[in-house]
């Protein structure tokens, strides 16, 4: 019998044990329910291949081909990624549209004795659910800001303070992305509709009588745009303000973008990006102390002469509550990630922006 889905907060409270999306890799890797298995009916071929039989000749000799494709299918993951699944198992399974592909595969796997249901509606149905929170429903929680100048190391904080068992919403891992023409990651940027089911998948599961830290950031995150409904709660949210020196954001930076640094080329190329907003001279000083492997130094001369002066304009007299510290390693991180902490477990509400 086909699930029907509430809220997001379903797929944490159904009794399964995974979830499978039975769609084509294509459109798997577009956007799918956080965590879930892989298991495609059709390969992305195949699917093209019965959807031009049915428009084009006859419905009946697509659906014979597309159930011989899926069994050939359906069989191989028996065979692969499920084979080490007990008798005990319980998957959910969904499709486009929670028809034919996950009807098709759920029966297979009913028969061999493990008890398996569809999702009502498919993909379609879970992707209203998280349109729905990110563009109409207010934001579930109080935010609260992390904010302070490049180099700051909020990620890291962010990340010490999930440890502590602090809410916290990390956009910036959500969207594979470190906010700037230097953030750029590894595998590149998720689609907007993955991004978004991240975090309303994470909003779903905020505990309301408990503020949530997000970083603070623009509208956009990358090339990722911030959702609506959250985008709001963070213009009205109250701030907490990393202040540190310099130099110690300098050597978090070379430490932080170790990634980059590595890469020479890329380094050198995102550097050339920022033309159209210095002269020739402050890039041919940039380049050359990228070349020469000057990394603080390039990192403290990047801070000083472009971004520090568009944070100040941006944030302009946002305020907050500021938290100094004179040093970014490792250990001064966990403590400030302490100090906020504690701030947010008085109960003291930082200052507005």
């Amino acid at each position: 019998m086909p699930v029907t889905l509430t809220s997001l907060a379903d797929l944490d409270r159904l009794p399964f044990d995974e979830v499978l999306d039975v769609r084509s890799p294509a459109e798997f890797a577009e956007d799918h329910v956080p965590g879930a298995l892989n298991l495609p009916a059709l390969s992305n071929e195949e699917r093209a291949i019965v959807g031009t039989i049915y428009v084009q000749e006859s419905r009946f000799r697509a659906r014979r081909i597309g159930a011989a494709m899926v069994a050939r299918n359906v069989a191989n993951a028996l065979d692969g990624m499920l084979a080490d699944r007990d008798g005990g198992w319980r998957p959910l399974v969904y499709c486009w549209r929670g028809g034919q592909r996950s009807g098709s595969v759920s029966t297979i796997l009913g028969q061999i004795g493990w008890r398996t249901d569809t999702v009502a509606g498919g993909y379609k149905a879970y992707r209203k659910l998280v349109a729905t929170a990110c563009h109409e429903t207010p934001f579930p929680g109080r935010v609260v800001l992390l904010d302070g100048n490049t180099g700051t190391a909020k990620t890291d904080i962010l990340a010490a303070l999930a440890r502590r068992g602090v809410q916290v919403l990390d956009l910036e891992g959500a969207a594979n992305h470190r906010g700037s023409v230097f953030g750029a990651r590894a595998g590149g940027q998720p689609s907007q509709k993955w991004f978004e089911g991240v975090l309303a998948r994470a909003m779903a599961r905020i505990d309301p009588a408990r503020p949530v830290v997000v970083e603070a950031e623009s509208s956009k995150v990358g090339n990722l745009i911030v959702p609506p409904t959250l985008w709001a709660a963070m213009k009205e949210a109250p701030r907490l303000r990393i202040r540190a020196p310099l130099e110690a954001r300098a050597a978090y930076l070379t430490r932080a973008y170790a990634d980059l640094l590595e890469d020479r080329a890329a380094l050198l190329e995102r550097i050339a990006a920022l033309r159209p907003l210095h002269g020739a001279e402050v890039i041919a000083e940039w380049t050359a102390l990228a070349e020469a492997g000057a990394y603080e130094g390039l990192a403290a001369a990047l801070m000083a002469r472009h971004y520090d002066p568009r944070y100040g304009k941006q944030r302009g007299d946002a305020g907050g509550e500021v938290l100094d510290t004179d040093s970014l390693t490792p250990e001064a991180v966990d403590a400030l990630a302490a100090r906020i902490e504690a701030r947010l477990s008085a109960g003291e509400a930082p200052a507005r922006g």
